[in-house]
């Protein structure tokens, strides 16, 4: 799904290997609809997966950078572990958990559109008592990553203050 298929998983193999697995998928209540359709979805992300993948590595590297530069008693990242599309966030100083840096960064307040004059809504998910996950796809652009970073900047300011 990362590489943009509408499917997290495709099986291939000789005819017959094929052929088997469909009779056990049925035989256990699965059906395949309209099959080609993924197939094809599938086809196209895996010939453009190297691109895509570079580029999903390439802006995570960067949004975790971007949390390096902050500074903040908030967040932090060790960018040491960053080799792919994902980021962790460690959650810091008790100022709040990654349930509620979450939801901050999820919310569009009043407040941060006459700041910084855009209505951000980032989606990442608390991982642990002091993680939060964001991950990468092949629809999160570079803008969108600058987006991110900037709205995390402004949480962590605000939290700070």
């Amino acid at each position: 799904q990362g590489l943009g298929a509408p499917a997290g998983a495709v099986l291939a193999g000789p005819k017959e290997f094929i052929a088997e697995a469909w009779r056990v998928r049925k035989l256990l209540g699965g059906g395949m609809r309209q099959a080609g359709v993924l197939a094809a979805a599938a086809r196209v992300g895996l010939e453009h997966a190297e691109a895509t993948l570079r580029r999903d590595h390439d802006n995570a590297r960067r949004f975790a950078e971007g949390i390096q530069e902050l500074n903040s008693p908030v967040c932090s990242v060790n960018l040491a572990a960053v080799e792919t599309n994902i980021v962790m966030v460690s959650v810091r100083g008790g100022l709040l958990s990654p349930a509620e840096l979450c939801k901050h960064l999820q919310a569009v307040s009043k407040e941060e559109v006459a700041e910084t004059g855009q209505a951000v809504s980032v989606l990442v998910f608390p991982w642990s008592a002091h993680t939060v996950r964001a991950v990468w796809h092949h629809d999160v652009s570079a803008h969108d990553t600058e987006f991110a970073k900037n709205k995390l900047e402004f949480v962590a300011r605000k939290w700070q203050e």
